[in-house]
């Protein structure tokens, strides 16, 4: 006979099982990326951008890239774009989007909002360097021409940019005062107009490459200045989409150098990353974030330990999945790496190197996110000439997935999400009375699928999702849950 004491252990030790079963299905347990998949094909160089510069976006299973590329003139770049449909597996023709004969167009960066794709980048046709802007109104099918969007004799570089809705902020640094200071202008109509150019910093020092996020109408922009005699990283934000703005933020304060920041934000969360020598002559990179939309800012913490150098660092973030990448010698050689938080910033993974490129060089990575994938992408020379590489992870972004109840429903539901109308994340709760795979996606009111938030196995239980809709554009959508022996769908409202 077994005793009621061991009974009680056994069904302990089985309740714990299913516990952490279901946990482990929940958070799909962080898959490998997949092998690299090379982009470009041609005799001369392509290059990504600085960190500053986000070289890739995504909204559901449109992919886009971008890059400067001297297949045409050598010494003379221009912009090109490519993209995928299926969420990178495969990949449309290379588009040549510049045409500037005897001058160059580079560092060029893109941001997404719904089907419209937007870019900015450094442009040399008018004889010094001027800020320009594209955009695409289709998905990436057709192109509009190009606008110019500064217009001064002195050299305007490494623009930044972030939208939302039909907002646009951009900043790039700029010499037109005597030494170089950080600039930002606004398109509040999605980039058919423009606003005057606005001054951010006014110091004796020299103000570089800025990054910019977004936030509903909270405008957060960070870069690197000499005015403390040493490169410090600055912050500053707008909370009014870009009207006003607040002081200047010193958010570093050691003797070293601190360069090269990234800003990427998600509801009240600003995130902030960096290259930073202040443990020797190694360069690390360091973390940095504000809970409360840029107001006060917790302590630096230290991302990298190795011997060598960590540099350039990209930031992406989805709800509390925060996705970062740069690149690192600590191989001999410089090598793509990967690292990620589930929790905002408290706790981080191991580093994960995402190339072996022995001894060629891979560097300059950015970091997008659209519902389950991480996409990276970077300039790489194993093939005896720079050129563009892919790579993903397909269930790598946690989607904010909770099992809310364990106890085994009555029968399956959708049941609507809360908020709505909403912007950017609302809540979407199901249940389902049996184990077994399960789908919950997104689509625009033409039937295209713009997000997955569940493909996978699920244990019986009620669940609640979270919906970042920060890449979507206002407008109806739709999702709709499916799984062994029930369907539905129901109605959401994205307004920005």
């Amino acid at each position: 006979m077994i005793s009621k004491l061991k009974l009680r252990i056994y069904f302990f030790v089985f309740l714990s099982f299913l516990i952490i079963h279901s946990v482990l299905n929940v958070e799909y347990c962080f898959a490998q990326f997949q092998p690299d998949l090379r982009l470009t094909n041609d005799p001369f160089p392509s290059s990504t951008s600085y960190n500053n510069a986000r070289c890739i976006a995504a909204n559901g299973l449109i992919v886009h890239v971008v890059w400067h590329d001297a297949r045409n003139t050598v010494n003379n770049y221009e912009i090109y774009y490519k993209r995928s449909t299926d969420g990178g597996l495969s990949w449309g023709a290379d588009t040549r989007l510049t045409n500037t004969n005897n001058s160059s167009s580079e560092l060029v960066t893109v941001s997404v909002s719904g089907s419209v794709v937007h870019l900015v980048w450094l442009d040399y046709r008018e004889g010094n360097a001027e800020i320009f802007y594209k955009r695409s109104t289709d998905d990436g099918s057709s192109w509009e021409t190009d606008l110019r969007l500064t217009n001064n004799t002195f050299d305007s570089q490494s623009p930044s940019l972030s939208v939302s809705g039909q907002f646009l902020h951009t900043v790039w640094y700029d010499n037109r005062d005597g030494n170089y200071e950080i600039y930002y202008k606004r398109s509040t109509d999605g980039g058919t107009s423009w606003g005057t150019d606005t001054r951010l910093t006014n110091n004796s020092g020299q103000s570089w490459y800025p990054s910019v996020s977004v936030s509903g109408s909270s405008v957060h922009v960070v870069w690197y200045d000499g005015r403390d005699g040493n490169d410090e990283i600055y912050y500053k934000r707008s909370s009014d989409s870009g009207v006003s703005w607040g002081a200047d933020t010193r958010l570093t304060s050691n003797t070293a150098i601190s360069q090269r920041p990234s800003v990427a934000a998600a509801g009240s969360d600003v995130h902030v990353v960096w290259t930073d020598f202040r443990d020797g002559s190694d360069a690390e990179i360091y973390f940095k974030r504000s809970g409360d939309g840029g107001a006060n800012w917790e302590t630096d913490t230290r991302l990298t330990n190795t011997i060598g150098i960590s540099y350039n660092p990209c930031v992406t973030v989805s709800g509390s999945a925060l996705h970062l990448v740069w690149y690192d010698n600590r191989d001999g050689n410089q090598e793509i790496y990967y690292k990620r938080s589930t929790n905002s910033g408290t706790n981080w993974g191991a580093d994960t190197r995402l190339t072996i490129n022995i001894p060629g060089i891979s560097y300059l990575p950015s970091v997008a996110v659209s519902g389950s994938a991480v996409h990276v992408v970077w300039s790489d020379d194993r093939n005896s000439n720079y050129e563009i590489y892919y790579k993903r992870d397909s269930t790598g972004n946690p989607t904010g997935i909770i099992n809310i109840n364990s106890e085994i429903p009555d029968q399956f539901s959708l049941l609507q999400n809360y908020p709505n109308p909403f912007n950017p994340v609302t809540n979407i709760k199901f249940s389902i009375p049996k184990s077994g795979n399960a789908k919950l996606i997104v689509y625009d009111i033409s039937g295209k699928e713009m997000m997955v938030l569940v493909n996978g196995s699920l244990n019986a239980g009620t669940y609640t999702v979270e919906l970042n809709a920060s890449n979507l554009a206002s407008g109806v959508y739709f999702y709709r849950i499916e799984t062994s022996g029930f369907t539905d769908i129901k109605k959401l409202v994205v307004v920005k």
